[in-house]
């Protein structure tokens, strides 16, 4: 039972006292990025999923519970949670540990524990069960004990949908079916429908992978299953976004998608499978995520490799094994010919925003929509205050039913596609080879943006004003200036993505990269002194110079005719990579606490 609707219990910089309770409840938790840098996700990068504002804070749990935790008093809704986590682990020592000393020594650990831990009032209950877990899967050394328990499930599943009875009722088609279509496209379109439809039945009967019941045995059976209702607020949206609706009347402008398929269980993830192959056979590109270790029974990426069922329904799959992808090498996967691809969501718990890997985030980020399996990933992704930055699907069943719900984007997240931006360079592209004809010289300008944190609109200044005084010495000259087409919402691997194409077009003439005393004359024209931040500074200092003058160099390999000016090449040796969804190096993590102007 969840507790009633209550006003906001928390609003940052109003009570100080509330403001240190949350920062207890992030540290206890363990979900502070200044406190564990390591293991957290940078609010950069939460950004990526999360759409947040200045005054939000984001935690991964549902409102219930954090309002719970916020309100400070005694919780029988945090009680009853707690609670259950509890079982769980005692009901796992119970199955797993023979020798009565050994289950009398975890069981009283455990408990302690767990005393401990929910004292306060002040954990989320999925993570005082991780850490109950994780003691316990420390002190036994048992890797995971649900590990025969998942490879049955996969197999018995697996046999079903391999099985004659299964194929014969999947293939049957009576007259109703094929209600209203009537042209041959629409019949192909409606055939693709039931086909989903019917595959989407399956997961009301968790027998099929379970064994806990009989398996459907008939064919009426089977058909039974297939009659359940696919229901809820958007499955019929949902049906239209894949290019299927039931009507048969497929859009013209129907997509192809890219999507971001959350797993749940093991068994059920054998039927996910079913579907998802359905969906790529439609031309449509599924990116599977898997938990990164043993999580009670759910699908992990393991499993993947050491389960032979898993790996057979993955075979021919693209698994993307890094967990830092920049925004060039996830583009490059997503272009590759495979249309299924697998990757660990980097977690080792449920659904936990603040704790998924770099690539993950990207991905999210990047695809036209995500699918949440399950009540606990819709719990974490519908029943919050937060919008996320894509349209995201949640699929739950039960004997009655498949239920598909829709959660939209918030409408003022901003999104750059990789397409998005092959067309922005496409666009300056044209503008380069248009000067050109006219018998002008291109000249592209590097300098600094973002790498001194909380200065992007000096920067940006610096460089117009000095380009302007470019453009007044040189005639027939047409000079590229970065700085103009940065918009909200791009971070720095939006624009070196977008920047590359444009620098390998073969349309520069000329590449000048900042030096210092650019920087000075900028601030004589604008009649200022140079600050000390600013003081000594060139293009070397930039992450996105440094990666530019390797550009550089290789693009004057092809094109020799082009001339470099700038700093001496081999002073570009101080930065590497950007911070994900910063604007300045990672190396200079410790400034992100200084405000943006």
């Amino acid at each position: 039972m969840r507790p009633a609707p209550t006003p906001a219990p928390y609003t940052p910089g109003v009570d100080p006292d509330t403001d240190a309770w949350f920062t207890t409840f992030v540290l206890e938790n363990h979900l502070d990025y200044f406190a564990y840098p390591g293991e957290v996700a940078t609010p950069e990068q939460v950004k990526f999923m999360v759409f947040l504002d200045e005054q939000e804070r984001y935690f991964p749990c549902s409102e219930a519970t954090f309002r719970e935790v916020m309100s400070r008093a005694p919780s029988p809704y945090l009680q009853l949670r707690y609670r259950t986590a509890l079982d769980h682990i005692l009901a796992l020592i119970e199955a797993t540990i023979e020798d009565p000393k050994e289950r009398a020594y975890l069981t009283t650990l455990i408990k302690t524990k767990y005393a401990h831990e929910t004292r306060d009032e002040i954990m989320i209950p999925s993570r005082v069960e991780k850490r109950l877990l994780r003691i316990f899967l420390n002190r036994t050394h048992i890797a995971d004990p649900f590990q025969e328990t998942k490879l049955k499930r996969n197999k018995t599943a697996a046999d079903f949908l391999a099985s004659d009875l299964f194929r014969d009722a999947f293939q049957h088609i009576g007259d109703a079916d094929m209600t209203p279509a009537r042209a041959m496209d629409q019949v192909r379109t409606r055939l693709d429908h039931l086909a989903v439809k019917r595959l989407l039945s399956l997961l009301t009967a968790p027998e099929i992978w379970t064994g806990d019941r009989t398996a459907p045995g008939t064919e009426e059976a089977i058909q039974t299953l297939f009659k359940l209702p696919v229901s809820g607020d958007a499955a019929t949206a949902f049906f239209n976004f894949l290019g299927i609706p039931a009507s048969g009347e497929r859009s013209p402008e129907a997509d192809r998608r890219t999507i971001l398929w959350l797993a749940n269980e093991s068994g059920e993830v054998m039927v996910d499978l079913a579907i998802i192959r359905y969906l790529v056979s439609l031309g449509h590109k599924v990116v599977v995520a898997f938990k990164a270790g043993p999580l009670f029974s759910k699908a992990e990426i393991m499993g993947t490799q050491e389960d032979p069922t898993l790996a057979h329904a993955l075979d021919g799959s693209f698994f993307i094994r890094s967990d830092t992808l920049t925004k060039n090498q996830l583009v490059d996967i997503l272009r590759q010919e495979s249309n299924l691809l697998i990757l660990s969501d980097g977690t080792h718990e449920k659904l936990n925003l603040l704790l998924t890997s770099t690539t993950f985030a990207r991905l999210f980020k990047e695809v036209d929509c995500i699918v949440a399996r399950g009540p606990e990933q819709k719990n974490r992704l519908f029943d919050t205050p937060f919008h996320f930055t894509q349209d995201i699907y949640s699929i739950c069943a039960d004997a009655s039913g498949v239920a598909i719900d829709f959660n939209p984007k918030s409408p003022q997240a901003i999104k750059f596609s990789h397409k998005d931006l092959e067309r922005k360079a496409q666009t300056i592209i044209s503008d380069m080879k248009a000067a050109k004809d006219d018998g002008m010289a291109v000249s592209f300008y590097s300098g600094i943006i973002g790498s001194i944190p909380g200065k992007i609109d000096v920067a940006k200044k610096l460089m117009t004003v000095f380009i302007a005084h470019l453009e007044e010495q040189f005639s027939q000259t047409h000079i590229i200036n970065p700085s103009l087409y940065y918009e909200p919402g791009m971070d720095a691997d939006d624009l070196m993505f977008m920047w590359e194409i444009v620098q390998r077009s073969g349309y520069i003439d000329i590449w000048r990269f900042q030096t210092y005393q650019d920087i000075v004359t900028a601030f004589q024209l604008m009649g200022e002194k140079v600050p000390p931040e600013w003081v000594g500074k060139d293009a070397t200092y930039s992450t996105g110079c440094t990666k530019e003058m390797k550009i550089a160099m290789e693009v004057q390999q092809v094109h020799p005719e082009m001339q470099i000016i700038g700093p001496a090449t081999e002073k570009f040796m101080r930065r590497r990579d950007y911070g994900i969804g910063k604007m300045y190096d990672q190396r200079l993590g410790h400034a992100a606490q200084i405000p943006h102007e």
